[in-house]
């Protein structure tokens, strides 16, 4: 086993790339969640059991964040010293600003009329948006263009915003 304080790429042995073999992702969790699962560590000592409790806890947030694009995105970054930086830096570039503000105008407008097949065709329009952004940032990621990355990011997580409001809505009109 590795320290604890490795990255979660090392701790399942993978590349810390942002393209990642989700299925390699998937059965390096699982050896590693079976060597230190707790029940494993049943009768030892309360310190071992503490130890595996964390071992456990730390594959698990480990696997999440991988497991995420956003997530392992933003994690990347960090490694490589690049704050996101979310919450204080908004800037975005003119033309994915004019984007947002349709999208929203539109997210608004169809929630007013009660129109849930507009927002269903928004949605899938968001997620076609995302999953050519999320093209780029691969490239980007793992070529190094790390601060192209981080805009990437951040404009991808006003999508994610976006397309939690867009499920809220939908949710509620459904109900």
């Amino acid at each position: 086993m590795s320290s604890i304080q490795d990255s979660h790429f090392d701790l399942f042995h993978l590349p810390a790339r942002f393209t990642l073999d989700l299925q390699a992702l998937e059965d390096a969790y699982r050896t590693v969640q079976a060597q230190v699962h707790p029940d494993r560590f049943a009768a030892a000592g309360e310190a071992q059991k503490r130890v595996a409790m964390q071992w456990a806890t730390r594959a698990n947030e480990a696997y999440q964040t991988l497991r995420d694009p956003l997530k392992r995105a933003t994690y990347l970054l960090s490694l490589r010293a690049i704050d996101v930086g979310a919450a204080e830096n908004t800037a975005m570039e003119p033309a994915f600003l004019m984007q947002q503000m349709e999208w929203r105008e539109r997210v608004e407008d169809a929630a007013d009329a009660r129109n849930v097949s507009e927002l269903m065709a928004l949605q899938g329009e968001l997620r076609e948006d995302e999953r050519v952004r999320f093209e780029r940032l691969a490239v980007l990621l793992d070529t190094g263009a790390d601060q192209p990355a981080a805009e990437a990011v951040r404009q991808l997580m006003f999508l994610e915003r976006l397309a939690g409001e867009i499920a809220h809505q939908i949710e509620r009109l459904e109900h």
